[in-house]
Order: structure tokens, then sequence, then C-alpha cells
């Protein structure tokens, strides 16, 4: 089961990157990101119409993004609190 949290860690960590990616190439309204690739204020990255679908695409991995937070959230804290079970020690007492 720690190897499955593992998993979903390093694919929430990529998750992150491909947000941070996704949002930092959209249009700005200034010159901004994709202005270090080559194009002027009015050029998007990868053309004119792509600015809807990367708004769409951008709210769905947010989207994701914020799911698995709460679910990595809620997920670590069951692993440490995981209940110990003993076993009962009785003493006798010799009178």
């Amino acid at each position: 089961m720690l190897v499955l949290f593992y998993i979903f860690l390093f694919l929430f960590l990529f998750l992150c990157a491909l947000a941070s990616f996704v949002i930092l190439i959209q249009e700005a309204k200034s010159m901004g990101l994709g202005a270090s690739f080559g194009g002027d204020s009015g050029d998007s990255l990868f053309g004119t119409s792509t600015a809807a679908v990367l708004k769409k695409f951008t709210a769905y991995v947010v989207g994701i993004f914020m799911i698995s937070c709460i679910l990595l959230s809620v997920w670590s804290s069951n692993i440490g609190n995981h209940k110990k079970t003993s076993i009962p020690i009785t003493i006798e007492s010799n009178q």
C-alpha cells in the first residue's frame, strides 16, 4: 500500500509541474512567458485558436490537482494513524 502511495505522490508532483507549465504558456494581457519563446505579446505559443482550449485544459488540470491534493492529504494522515495491535499482558501476583 505504501508503494501505491509513492506512485500517486509522483503523479501528483508531475501534475503540479504540468499545471504550472500550462498556466505559464497561456496568453497574457502583457508580455509574459510566451515572449521568452520568441513571440510578441499578440501571439500565442501554439497558434491563435488555442486560448479557449488552454483555458479548458487548465481548468481540468487544476481541478484534478485540487482533488488529488485533498486525497493525498487524507491518505497521508491515515498512514501515520495506524493502530498498533498489542498483546494483552496479564500480570499475576503471588501471595
